[in-house]
């Protein structure tokens, strides 16, 4: 997958005041909310709704996911998962579609003493940083989730952290756009324009001149891969493979599970997450692959080896889908957002695995700062000039 092309096609021209370059759910929640904000806005992609979106689980997991260094970045994904429940009611409103935003929460769990150790450490650093969690026994993790293996020697009740469908999130934000009046350019970004040292829209694959007062680079793992843009402000993002399983669960009876439900298995994290669909949802491997994609039966194996030692019953349930994405890593594991260094263009991106969760706070900070030309306070730890130089060092398309 790549931005180049060819670019015989006679050039055609169209203007706005933001144009957001990637149409995955980062790129189409900043177009939104721009819109709403009353900014002329385009996004160009050639499949809206798409990328990462179609292969994460959607875990809502402020606090499960926390990792020791990351008390920064906890902080953004507090600040929006605090949002999501508005947010969510607000995207249903516009749209009139169901998100599958659940708040059943999560159940972590630890199979064995190494497990376990690793698990109560997670408990007190969760503590430490003010975040809500139980521990509970083997026993009482078990009467949470029935399905649970009989070994499973306890586990970290957090009920804070919620779930959402992402592909029918990046779905109603296509609606939203639509809605709001987004112009949708249904082709690859081939190269930025830069007049005058400031960015001034792009060149598609196509042959069409979009031309903006600003623009947003917001491609996922693809945005440090877009000529023209200088080599100083190139984002150090990289592709981080993941793949993931889907089973259906029974449709009638008791629920197979009714919570999120994760775990570090011989030192690979593996979580089930359950939709209100009958999906069952596991994932994900963690893979530096570069630009590969292929779904492979190891990676397979893993995930059900894994699932399996937690919830022994799912090896009974059909196997729906397999599939494999990228997910778009930074240095520092945490988003880009703002201003770079070149005038007019504007980064977000390199969310990493927090994209889903990170989605109403990325929102907003990118309208705040395309309309008042500053960072908000929260999202100012995260500005792309944190890096500046670090880009020389990503690896650059052949």
């Amino acid at each position: 997958m790549s931005f180049t092309s060819d670019t015989s096609v006679s050039p055609r021209s169209d203007t706005s005041d933001v144009l957001v370059v990637g149409g995955g759910i980062i790129g189409l929640v900043t177009a939104w909310r721009a819109a709403q904000r009353g900014l002329a806005t385009a996004v160009v992609d050639p499949e809206p709704g798409g990328g990462a979106a179609q292969v994460a689980a959607g875990m809502l997991a402020a606090v499960t996911e926390l990792h020791y260094g990351e008390q920064t970045l906890l902080a953004l994904n507090l600040a929006s998962a605090r949002r999501y429940p508005h947010f969510a009611a607000e995207l249903a409103d516009v749209t009139g579609r169901d998100l599958g935003y659940r708040r059943s929460g999560t159940l972590a769990v630890a199979l064995d003493a190494d497990d376990r150790a690793h698990l109560r450490e997670l408990h007190a650093l969760q503590q430490q940083s003010g975040l809500q969690s139980q521990w509970l026994s083997g026993r009482e993790c078990r009467r949470l989730e029935p399905m649970l293996a009989p070994g499973v020697r306890g586990g970290l009740r957090v009920d804070g952290d919620h779930q959402i469908d992402p592909r029918r999130l990046a779905g109603a934000l296509v609606a939203a756009c639509e809605r709001a009046g987004v112009v949708f350019h249904r082709e690859w970004a081939e190269r930025l324009t830069v007049l005058r040292e400031r960015a001034a829209g792009v060149v598609t694959a196509g042959g069409t001149a979009l031309s903006a007062g600003q623009v947003v680079l917001a491609a996922g793992s693809l945005s440090g891969r877009l000529a023209g843009v200088p080599q100083d402000v190139l984002p150090p993002v990289r592709p981080v493979k993941g793949q993931v399983v889907r089973l259906t669960m029974p449709a009638h009876g008791t629920p197979f599970l009714n919570r999120t439900v994760r775990a570090v298995v011989r030192g690979s994290h593996v979580y089930l997450v359950p939709r209100e669909n009958g999906e069952l949802v596991i994932g994900a491997t963690s893979e530096e692959m570069g630009w590969d994609t292929t779904v492979t039966a190891g990676g397979v194996y893993e995930l059900l080896r894994d699932a399996h030692e937690l919830v022994p019953g799912l090896t009974e349930l059909p196997l729906t889908e397999t599939r494999a994405g990228l997910r778009p890593g930074s240095p520092d594991n945490a988003p880009l957002l703002g201003p770079t260094g070149l005038d007019g263009l504007l980064l977000a991106t390199g969310h990493y695995r927090n994209g889903v969760l990170l989605t109403p706070v990325t929102g907003d900070v990118m309208a705040h700062v395309l309309t008042t030309g500053e960072l908000p306070d929260e999202a100012r730890p995260f500005t792309p000039k944190r890096f500046s130089g670090a880009a020389a060092l990503t690896e650059q398309p052949a």
